[in-house]
């Protein structure tokens, strides 16, 4: 490898390698090189389950960052709605670039919108989040598990005669699929996932020089609204796989968090809305997770987490 190449620890799906490739093209962009190193997490091989039936947080990065640790790369590239809020010994975050679409995307042969779905239709999704927003507003639908890359969710849809899926807008657009897209769902109710559209760049924490190259590649509010999110989800105490949903807008130096947190079912739901500077992301995102844990949060994700992730989690929430 040259001197000047940096290796990339990336997951093998078609949307993994788009990001793996698109920061390969940041990189070169401020000359540097780089290469890819392949990597299979248990969330690709095992498809046939529901996630939060796998053992909860890093089902998508765990064995990316461990590539890392082990020298074996330089970077590890997540989807930064995959990686847990919870920091791993000898890694840090170091680069979230712009961020791409933050909301979700209904998808159907048939029905352009959702709200032209009959009553007790078949629907699909990977997402807890999106399962139980999707209940709440839609409690007469069948809600079905949805595994798999975006190609294997697509096929599904056609061959299991689905009346839509929900996916990812920022998936669908950077593997060119946006004629699929039938409707984006209003994110006044559909709040995407903690990171939803954002990259995330992470290096070993002795590694200075890697952690000065990917500040070069962050984009500035990309990197703060994601901040504030995360930090809201750590101060919960919640996971990538529970029912969390946040929208961040920003405007000049303010940002805006809409949160929301629901039981698996959908018929429980707190929501709040704070502001606060983008220059204190940490402090924002901690108020937001003390709105909703006054207003109930912290009895809903314990009883979400202890029934479908085998026990509460152990982390204090409020902050």
């Amino acid at each position: 490898m040259s001197p000047n190449s940096l290796r990339l620890a990336t997951r093998t799906s078609p949307l993994a390698l788009w990001q793996a490739h698109h920061v390969r093209d940041l990189l070169q962009a401020v000359g540097h090189g780089a290469e890819l190193v392949m990597v299979t997490t248990r969330g690709d091989r095992v498809i046939d389950r529901p996630l939060h039936e796998l053992g909860g947080d890093g089902l998508f990065t765990r064995e990316v960052q461990e590539v890392v640790l082990a020298g074996e790369a330089d970077v590890a590239i997540h989807s930064l709605k995959d990686l847990p809020t919870a920091a791993v010994p000898g890694l840090t975050l170091a680069g979230i670039p712009a961020r791409g679409p933050q909301g979700d995307a209904w998808v159907s042969r048939i029905y352009p919108h959702l709200a032209d779905v009959p009553l007790g239709s078949r629907v699909a999704t990977g997402s807890m989040r999106r399962r139980a927003q999707l209940l709440n507003r839609r409690p007469d639908l069948q809600v079905e598990d949805l595994r798999g890359n975006i190609g294997t969710r697509l096929s599904r849809l056609a061959d299991e005669g689905l009346s839509g899926i929900i996916l990812a807008e920022a998936g669908l657009r950077r593997l060119g699929l946006d004629a699929e897209i039938r409707e984006i769902l209003d994110p006044i109710w559909m709040l995407p996932a903690v990171g939803q559209g954002a990259l995330g760049l992470e290096c070993r924490a002795d590694d200075q020089t890697t952690q000065d190259l990917l500040k070069l590649l962050t984009e500035p509010t990309a990197w703060a609204t994601s901040l504030a999110e995360r930090a809201m989800l750590r101060a919960l105490g919640g996971g990538c796989l529970v029912p969390v949903g946040v929208f961040s807008t920003t405007e000049g130096t303010t940002g805006r968090l809409v949160a929301v947190v629901l039981d698996e079912t959908g018929a429980r739901r707190l929501e709040v809305t704070h502001e606060g500077p983008l220059a204190d992301p940490q402090e924002l995102g901690e108020s937001v997770a003390r709105a909703l844990i006054d207003a109930g949060a912290d009895s809903i994700l314990s009883t979400v987490e202890k029934r479908y992730l085998g026990q509460p989690t152990n982390r204090p929430r409020g902050a």
